[in-house]
């Protein structure tokens, strides 16, 4: 993996040279010598993030109606508002 580092002016004036550079690893592009951006292709991004998967996904697994969820009482009860 090869990391590439553009600046802020490079990124605007080539991008395409940063989206080549991004299929051999992170580019950072940086803002007055500062990383503030890093450039990845969607491959990279999804193998970072675990796949992408959706919450829809996660909640039509099979199964998971038997899991029992308790969760605790709020002890903070709505008030009527006195406009009084």
């Amino acid at each position: 993996m090869t990391i590439t580092t553009f600046s802020s002016r490079q990124f605007n004036q080539d991008a395409g040279s940063a989206k080549k550079a991004a299929q051999k690893g992170p580019v950072f592009i940086t803002d007055r010598g500062r990383p503030a951006h890093v450039l990845l292709t969607f491959g990279d991004y999804k193998k970072m993030t675990g796949g992408g998967s959706k919450i829809s996904d996660l909640l039509a697994m099979p199964g998971v109606e038997d899991i029992e969820l308790d969760l605790p009482g709020s002890g903070d009860l709505a008030q009527p508002a006195d406009f009084g």
